[in-house]
């Protein structure tokens, strides 16, 4: 019998007292953000379980053509949408692998952390080695295969062990597969294995393919999805957020066109970003859509909103050392459509829409308001 460890977050999660954002990452099990499956029950036998996701087309046609549908990406209910992914489900072969573990029941929620947390263990080297060969193969399984190697990267021992057998740019390599749901699952367990520092020296290569992949695929699909929790572990330290720095009109674009789950997203890589003043320059010169302003409401999705004041927040806090930087030489230096003008200026429309928010029922928004207008 074989039993695992979760690894745990390398940097803390968001801390709504702090005036400066913390970093966030994110740990993906089968598209989802509440844990990760906590049970390996035989020393052959890994888990994969299934998640589909979109076709793909430009966003920047999104964002000219989608505002009066922006509502159209909304949800599905999770019954439906499992009972589609089943049906996609390629049928397994008696005696693999994978028939091997199809039956290993699914710990839920707050059962599945616990039991992750009480358990200890690591993958063999030769299951890794079968897990990939599968994947090179061109077997028909590799959505499963992916699922596999996505749940066990969720722990650190396996991290290291499928960077060491050269696993990460074979998986990598299907982020140009023809199936959506392929590229979906790569990313997915590419995002469990971006939690290791090292393992990120050698992912950072990819960004560039996986931002062509959040631009060239449909807003609100699995595809961004699991791109920006990506990109939101590469963006954890500051080692490798420079490869972002021409894509803020991009998050930013994504930003007023998305659903609610995709604006959290898009948001915490917008903060880890921001937390870094090398990042300044590149943020407050971006283009930024007018419409940015809009989000700040009170209707605006709570969560939502408390991350867009952190992120402005995080902003105003470097304003004055970023606008006396010899590369900036001031504000007329600022396009009409950037960052600075549309949210930082004196006379920017959000200096004015702000006011409002001081009468919203959530204290901690009052709070970063408060201080936003001091």
């Amino acid at each position: 019998m074989v039993s695992c460890k979760v690894v745990s977050w390398f940097l803390p999660r968001l801390s709504r007292r702090s005036s400066v954002k913390v970093h966030e990452s994110v740990l993906v099990c089968s598209m989802g953000e509440d844990g990760v499956v906590a049970r390996l029950c035989n020393v052959k036998a890994l888990l994969g379980i299934l998640a589909g996701a979109g076709a793909s087309y430009g966003i920047y046609k999104l964002v000219s053509r989608v505002r009066s549908d922006c509502g159209r990406g909304g949800r599905t209910s999770s019954t439906r949408e499992e009972g589609s992914r089943a049906e996609r489900r390629p049928a397994l072969q008696p005696g693999t692998l994978l028939a091997k573990v199809s039956g290993i029941p699914l710990l839920r929620g707050s059962d599945r952390r616990a039991a992750a947390l009480r358990s200890s263990g690591a993958m063999e080297p030769h299951h890794v080695e079968k897990l990939l060969a599968l994947l090179q193969s061109g077997a028909a399984e590799k959505v499963h295969v992916l699922v596999t190697l996505g749940n066990c990267a969720a722990f650190s021992h396996n991290q290291d062990l499928i960077r060491e057998l050269g696993g990460l740019p074979v998986i990598a390599g299907l982020l140009s597969d023809p199936l959506p749901e392929v590229r979906a699952q790569a990313l997915n367990a590419l995002n469990n294995l971006s939690m290791n520092v090292r393992n990120q020296e050698q992912l950072k290569v990819y960004v560039p393919q996986v931002l062509e992949l959040i631009e060239m695929s449909p807003v609100n699909s699995d595809l961004q999805l699991a791109s920006l929790r990506l990109l939101t572990n590469m963006s954890v330290t500051n080692n490798h957020q420079h490869l972002l720095r021409n894509s803020i009109t991009l998050f930013l674009s994504l930003l007023v066109v998305s659903n609610e789950t995709l604006q959290i997203q898009v948001l915490k890589v917008l903060v880890n970003l921001s937390a870094n003043p090398e990042m300044m320059e590149d943020i407050v010169q971006a283009q930024a859509p007018a419409s940015l302003v809009l989000l700040f409401d009170g209707r605006t999705h709570l969560e939502v909103l408390l991350r867009l004041l952190t992120f402005v927040g995080n902003l105003k806090t470097w304003q004055d050392s970023f606008l006396t930087a010899a590369p900036i030489g001031g504000p007329s230096c600022h396009g009409r459509d950037s960052v600075y003008r549309v949210l930082l200026a004196e006379n920017s429309e959000l200096r004015h829409r702000l006011p409002a928010l001081l009468s919203h029922p959530d204290v901690e928004v009052k709070a970063q308001v408060a201080r936003l207008l001091t």
